[in-house]
């Protein structure tokens, strides 16, 4: 928004966030959950296909996880909780109606801390509460003749988790930073993969204006189709714009239901926002009510690992890390786990320098390759890339060097040691070798010789490029510099 227009209205967010749990089988039967890449319709059975006379079963571990992420996000656990009937027609609605949870909840009234441009903020947690997800509809397109939809059940009954905020956000960044640190949370607690491309994690984000300085609350409008946290962002965005326009303009603001259109970059109308009555809620039938003792909440609790702003702090406090390095450690559990194994593997190493390699040659493979840490431990274990940060620290290779040596060891599964002695590596540091490079570099390169002596200090620089070239970066770069400096002061 124009400076303008922000100091004019106050943005108020507050989002639904729904996340598939990585239970082995489904919410109410005993149906695999791994419906992604299983053919159509083949993790089924009457249960999740709402045949008549079937009965439920709760999945303990579900409600287990729901437990858990209420915990991490500092909720009270009700010690009563109940299932509830959501009832209304679509057709990837099995039963005709949702098994979800309305009016007690597993957890409620919890908090996070997100930061965001500059300031941290309270994020107040409504609720968590557990429901099941819908079937999966296809449509179709048929050249010459009507459309149609085929309907894929396989997801109709896995466990899904719903955690509502507190309309508490008031910028799309916070927003954005609130749906990455809840991410990083679930994927600590390990109870979601909490992948947003694929699905396992949704957001519906509701979103309303309001004067400056006024603190009741204007017409609110939901936005769906989502899948990036980018696309979270630019839709809000794109929400303030259009909502600051319209009470400009004398437009009242209607309570809606839109729709995300990524590849045009904005919202478009889907229907009149639905009030909780519209779905006439009422009790299941079938399942019990859920009673939660002091000693199972506690069982619970003592099973919360340390968590994403906790290990965070201890990082930047034991290892002495700036709060980016720690954040990036941090903001994946697997990734801060292969960060300690490798500080365990040599106590003797750097902290910071064991950081600067995860973070930054790691990362980069993994980006590269699309694979997750586990899959690049396989190949690199902690102890392995420990051998390598030692082996540059004492000088066997130099750090561009090193680099070379760590792809090759994602290549080949090999160690660093035996690859430096298999490629003849490791680095020349024998000063009279270096000289006698030096002379043939200082020879074949009067014009950028004469530069240097002329002020111009790039030149040297030029000149100790050459002769890493010349050693195919097995030269000691630093004796390089001195042993060329020395050189031309000489001539």
């Amino acid at each position: 928004m124009t400076n303008a227009t922000t100091n004019k209205y106050e943005t108020v967010i507050g989002l639904e966030v729904h996340a598939q749990l990585a239970t082995a089988s489904k919410m109410y039967c005993r149906c695999a959950s791994d419906y992604a890449d299983a053919p159509p319709n083949s993790r089924v059975c009457p249960v999740c296909l709402g045949a008549p006379g079937v009965l439920p079963v709760i999945n303990k571990k579900a409600v287990e996880f729901t437990m858990l992420t209420a915990l991490a996000l500092n909720c009270t656990i009700a010690p009563h909780s109940k299932f509830d009937r959501k009832n209304y027609p679509y057709p990837d609605l099995m039963k005709g109606y949702q098994i979800s949870q309305y009016d007690e909840p597993i957890g409620r009234q919890g908090w996070v801390d997100v930061t965001a441009d500059g300031r941290t903020r309270r994020i107040g947690i409504t609720r968590v509460h557990l429901e099941e997800d819908v079937a999966k509809l296809l449509h179709r397109d048929e050249i010459g003749g009507p459309g149609y939809s085929l309907v894929d059940v396989n997801r109709s009954g896995v466990p899904l988790m719903e955690i509502v905020s507190e309309p508490d956000m008031r910028t799309p960044e916070e927003a954005r930073q609130y749906l990455q640190k809840l991410r990083s949370i679930l994927r600590y607690l390990g109870v979601s993969v909490a992948n947003m491309e694929e699905g396992s994690f949704r957001c519906d984000a509701n979103i309303s204006l309001r004067p400056r300085g006024e603190t009741g609350f204007n017409p609110k409008v939901e936005v769906k189709n989502m899948n990036s946290f980018r696309a979270v962002f630019r839709a809000l965005e794109y929400e303030e714009k259009r909502q600051a326009r319209d009470y400009d303009a004398g437009v009242r603001i209607r309570q809606e239901t839109r729709g995300w259109v990524d590849d045009k970059d904005e919202t478009v109308s889907q229907r009149s926002k639905e009030f909780a009555h519209d779905y006439r809620y009422f009790p299941e039938p079938d399942l019990p009510p859920l009673e939660f003792d002091d000693k199972w909440i506690a069982r619970i609790r003592a099973s919360l690992p340390e968590l994403p702003e906790a290990r965070q702090a201890r990082f930047m406090t034991d290892y002495q890390l700036s709060e980016y390095d720690a954040s990036l450690l941090t903001a994946a559990r697997d990734i801060a786990d292969y960060f300690e194994s490798v500080l365990s593997a040599d106590m003797k190493l750097s902290p910071k320098d064991a950081a600067n390699w995860v973070a930054g040659e790691v990362s980069r493979i993994i980006n590269a390759a699309g694979i997750d840490i586990a899959a690049f431990a396989e190949k690199v274990p902690a102890a392995a890339l420990a051998g390598l940060i030692t082996a540059t620290g004492r000088g066997t290779v130099n750090t561009a060097t090193a680099k070379t040596v760590l792809d090759e060891m994602w290549r080949t599964g090999k160690g660093a040691e035996a690859i430096i002695a298999e490629k003849g590596l490791a680095q020349i540091s024998d000063d009279a070798a270096i000289a006698a490079m030096a002379a043939q570099i200082i020879a074949d390169n009067p014009t950028a010789v004469a530069d240097y002596k002329a002020g111009k200090e790039q030149s040297l620089k030029f000149l100790v490029g050459q002769l890493m070239k010349l050693s195919k970066g097995r030269a000691n770069p630093a004796a390089a510099s001195d042993i060329i400096l020395t050189k031309l002061k000489e001539g």
